[in-house]
């Protein structure tokens, strides 16, 4: 029997670049809304758009929650027990769910964890299109166990929340 190697991936909304420009990402949005309007597959506009904006060159001053989602990360990898670790975005920003789903499994994950920061019930990113994209990624990935830690257990989220403001009550 194999070893089981446990893998992680946090995923992050996204944010886009301040010096991005703002055409690029109007017209990526009403590509994406008429796609969805027609239930068709994006279109290779659509697709050179989202690749170009999710790979645009970004600093901390650029894009701050590329850089506060990569400081969460940080401080989460050292209670994950030595497993192999991503961070994904769901839009504007790389890599994606699929590509760190597959970097994972190229590193030997057998077992793969996907938690997101996005912890409030009604979010069509955490609620839908985490989920559907995992639906479609288990067929390709048969022998990788790739598992949603959601939805967030409320009360936990209020206990945090409470700490945070105990902090700021002192």
């Amino acid at each position: 029997m194999a070893t089981e190697k446990l893998g992680v991936i946090l995923v992050g909304h996204g944010g886009i670049p301040k010096d991005c420009p703002s055409d690029l990402v109007t017209r990526l949005k009403r590509l994406e809304a008429q796609r969805r309007a027609a239930k068709q597959p994006p279109s290779p506009e659509e697709l050179e758009l989202d690749r170009k904006i999710r790979h645009w060159p970004r600093t901390a001053a650029t894009d701050p929650y590329q850089s506060g989602l990569e400081a969460v990360a940080e401080a989460l990898r050292p209670h994950l027990n030595g497993a192999l670790f991503a961070v994904a975005y769901n839009e504007f920003c790389g890599p994606t769910l699929e590509e760190s789903v597959e970097d994972l499994i190229k590193q030997g994950a057998t077992h793969i964890t996907i938690t997101t920061t996005m912890f409030t019930p009604g979010g069509s990113h955490s609620e839908i299109e985490i989920p559907e994209i995992l639906e479609h990624l288990r067929p390709l990935h048969p022998d990788v166990e790739l598992r949603y830690a959601w939805p967030f257990d409320l009360n936990l989220i209020a206990h945090t929340l409470v700490e945070q403001v105990r902090r700021f009550s002192k």
